[in-house]
Order: structure tokens, then C-alpha cells, then sequence
């Protein structure tokens, strides 16, 4: 395939960015498109052109790295209908001569770092600010030793799928987390192991979460539909429901 990208290209946090074009030839239809931007760095390396620097690690859908905005959707369209990462996006969903738009995460919040590259790290801050638990738990327990209903339990691991990877910041028009941190705290509210810090846990994290500058959620639904985990908008129900329970002091 040959292709047109137009992608955003930044220096640094402070520089001004603005889009670029690059055409690239004899793209396999079976590559991923990370695999496309190696392939594009590659040329640039024998043009004499700095490489594009964009985020990956675990190339597998797991790790939740490799943010892109592709033709104006988080992670881009597999066009099944199902969501995808990035690195797990092939390029058989595209056509020879196709131009393809590639834009960072765009949020206050995830300031960019370099061309693709944002920092996420206020996600790791809201995760460090209650999202797990004190409790000495000593060796690992008996699998039942602490019996837990089989729907909070699925509901649990549901919740747990979330990757952090801020596609959800990214599609919502007010880059809030909402989903990201209502998953972070529903998935141990529905466990047993979660509760004595329930609401501290609520509170803390919806306070660090507004602190980095995350818009608030209006339930418009854009989180959900590009989450690639398809974590549901309950979540966030969940976090409102323990945010309206929770003491002022706790």
C-alpha cells in the first residue's frame, strides 16, 4: 500500500507543534500499525530526518502504552466495531491511498512530551492516591477462605481490565477520567478486601483526579464507546455512589 500520514510533530512540551506530511510506500496489509511507524522511522533514519517518537511496549493490547488519536478516534477503527489498541490495529483495515491522520492524546492534563508522546503520569498519581489496599494480608489465603458473590466477583474483574492507557480522556470533549478512576474504584469496592478504605479511597482519588486538571464527567458516553477494554459507564455510578456515601471525614 502506499500511504499519506499526516501526523502531529512537536519538539517539546514548551515548543509549538503542528502537522506534518510523509508519504510511505510498500506497506503490507499484515502489518500492525506500529509496525507502519517503525517502517516510516526507518526512512526518515536514511533521509536524515528525526524519527517520530510515539509510545509502545508490550505490542500484545495489554500494557496500554500506545495512545494514539488515528483519523480522530482513540486507538483507531479495526472496522469490526469492536475497539482495539493502537499496536493492535493492522493496516489491512486501511486502503492503498489512503491518508491517515495521527494525533497524540489531547488533554490538559497529558501534556505532550515529544511528537506522539504524552505524560500519563496523573493517572499514576490517581492510582497513588487510594486506588489499593493497606491491609497486611501475611501469605496468600485459601481461594475460599473469603467467600465473595460470584456477580461482584465478575463485576470485579470487569472493573480490573481498565489499562490506563487514557483513550477515555482522550475521546471525552471534557478529558475527564471518570471512567478510569470509577473502574480503578469499583473494582475493589466490590471486594471484601476493599472496604475499610472504601471511602477514604473515593475521596482521594476524585480530589487528585480534579487537582491534575481532568474535566469534569457529563455523561455524554464517549469514554465507554473507545475504551478498548470495554469497561461499561456503570463504573462511574459507582464512584458517584460512593462519593455521595462517603463521611465528610474519613
Amino acid at each position: 500500500m502506499r500511504l499519506t500520514l499526516k501526523i502531529w510533530r512537536q519538539r517539546g512540551p514548551l515548543e509549538e507543534g503542528g502537522a506534518e506530511t510523509f508519504q510511505l510506500d510498500h506497506v503490507s496489509e499484515d502489518s500492525s500499525f506500529l509496525e507502519m511507524l517503525d517502517m516510516l522511522n526507518e526512512q526518515l533514519n536514511e533521509e536524515g530526518i528525526e524519527p517520530i517518537a510515539f509510545d509502545s511496549d508490550c505490542r500484545e493490547g495489554i500494557c496500554g502504552m500506545c495512545g494514539l488519536v488515528i483519523n480522530g478516534k482513540p486507538h483507531g477503527n479495526d472496522g469490526t466495531g469492536s475497539n482495539t489498541t493502537t499496536c493492535q490495529l493492522h493496516m489491512r483495515t486501511f486502503n492503498d491511498g489512503d491518508t491517515i491522520t495521527i494525533e497524540p492524546w489531547r488533554a490538559t492534563a497529558f501534556p505532550v512530551i515529544k511528537d506522539l508522546v504524552v505524560d500519563r503520569s496523573a493517572l499514576d498519581r490517581i492510582i497513588q492516591a487510594g486506588g489499593f489496599i493497606s491491609a497486611n494480608t501475611g501469605s496468600a489465603p485459601e481461594a475460599h477462605a473469603v467467600p465473595v458473590q460470584k456477580s461482584k466477583a465478575d463485576r470485579a474483574f470487569e472493573a480490573a481490565a481498565c489499562i490506563g492507557c487514557g483513550a477515555c480522556v482522550a475521546a471525552c470533549p471534557n478529558a475527564s477520567s471518570m471512567l478510569f478512576t470509577g473502574a480503578k474504584v469499583t473494582h475493589l469496592a466490590e471486594l471484601p478486601q476493599g472496604q475499610p478504605e472504601r471511602w477514604k479511597r473515593a475521596l482521594a482519588m476524585v480530589a487528585q483526579q480534579d487537582g491534575e486538571g481532568f474535566g469534569g464527567c457529563t455523561n455524554i458516553g464517549a469514554c465507554a464507546a473507545a475504551c478498548p477494554k470495554d469497561i461499561p459507564m456503570d463504573v462511574i455510578s459507582t464512584l458517584n455512589g460512593d462519593l455521595r456515601k462517603a463521611p465528610s471525614r474519613v
